[in-house]
């Protein structure tokens, strides 16, 4: 199982490591002071929030049936959530920015998100104490609108009709340009047909549970803001060291359900209704150059904020319904499903058990 661990963490980074990236323009939204700064990100970067969240919570589960004891499952899944049209832009002027930073063109207000277009966000305007430009920036474009979350699992039974479920991704370097990546899930999950119906429950045409699931994905990814060309630390104070920038990320999420199912010799359909959570938690680390003034006699300066950004949100809550099967071919299974959520997502995957 170890050597599928690089290829999950890869697709996992891709996603976010390209957009923190100085040639995406994701730096251009850290060129702002902390608080300018946090909502901006947390504008551009909220589709991912929500995707990862809902991509966390899929693929636990795709029958209400239990194993026997210590007979297992070891899956590779994948989940697309799909960022709707209300989350593919936002509006710069209504996100509550200060006047240190509008629009350089007043009619140009409307940016993408992650999940928006491949075409540049407005320029926006540093301006100094007395509302005078003094430097300005890009918003990035859009990247995709599909959010990945690939995982791996390992499903096994315990007593009782309960079984137990791990995901695990060992932190992993992919590299200075990339970061790094980790990830642990557990989930349970208990069949309660056996519970009312004792030995009965054999001959009862469909299985019913209940299962709950928790996972955390931890990113930390490299990036690279630097001063404006030939602007000076506004004073002695200020901290020219910029070699320690990078974003670090935590999603926490929390999934209970109920799942329905009906065994068809080797196809198992399924339906599960519950609730899902996810909780984001993503920070800019290290020292960041923002412009403060700038003049022909001095020339441009700069004052640098430590640790900018700090990002605390419930990116994901509330009902979630799936339909799916699962395909029992000897020892090999094959996986799909479709979810309703805050965003509508897809789950597959494959793997083998007994």
């Amino acid at each position: 199982m170890k050597k599928f661990y690089p290829l999950i963490a890869a697709a996992i980074l891709i996603t976010v490591a390209l957009q923190a990236n100085a040639q995406s323009g994701f730096d251009n939204l850290l060129k702002s002071g902390p608080g300018d700064a946090t909502k901006l990100v947390s504008a551009y970067a909220n589709p991912l929030f929500k995707g990862f969240g809902v991509g966390l919570n899929s693929g636990w589960n795709n029958t209400a049936a239990t194993k026997k004891l210590l007979h297992f499952d070891l899956r590779i899944t994948a989940s697309a959530a799909f960022v709707p049209v209300s989350d593919k832009t936002f509006d710069v002027t209504k996100i509550g920015l200060s006047s240190a930073v509008t629009p350089a063109d007043p009619t140009k207000t409307i940016a993408p998100t992650i999940g928006g277009s491949s075409n540049p966000g407005p320029v926006m305007n540093i301006n100094d104490n007395n509302g005078k430009p003094v430097d300005q920036f890009t918003l990035p474009k859009g990247y995709t609108s599909i959010i990945p979350a690939p995982t791996v699992q390992l499903t096994i039974g315990l007593i009782q009709n309960t079984d137990v479920t791990v995901r695990a991704i060992p932190s992993i370097n992919l590299g200075s340009n990339l970061g790094s990546v980790s990830m642990f899930g557990l989930g349970l999950k208990h069949n309660l047909m056996h519970d009312f119906l004792g030995k009965a429950a054999t001959i009862v045409p469909f299985d019913l549970a209940v299962a709950f699931g928790y996972s955390r994905l931890n990113l930390n990814i490299p990036v690279s803001v630097q001063p404006s060309a030939n602007a000076q630390p506004a004073n002695a104070q200020q901290s020219t060291d910029f070699s320690n920038q990078h974003i670090e990320g935590h999603f926490n999420s929390f999934m209970v359900q109920a799942i329905i199912s009906k065994k068809l010799l080797f196809f198992t359909p399924f339906l599960s209704v519950g609730y899902n959570s996810a909780n984001s938690s993503v920070g800019a680390m290290g020292n960041y150059p923002v412009s403060s003034s700038s003049s022909v006699l001095a020339g441009p300066r700069y004052i640098t904020y430590t640790n900018p950004v700090t990002i605390n949100e419930k990116s994901i809550n509330g009902m979630r319904t799936d339909l799916g099967f699962q395909l029992n071919l000897a020892i090999f299974r094959v996986y799909a499903s479709y979810s309703i959520a805050q965003y509508q997502s897809v789950n597959a995957g494959i793997g083998f058990g007994f």
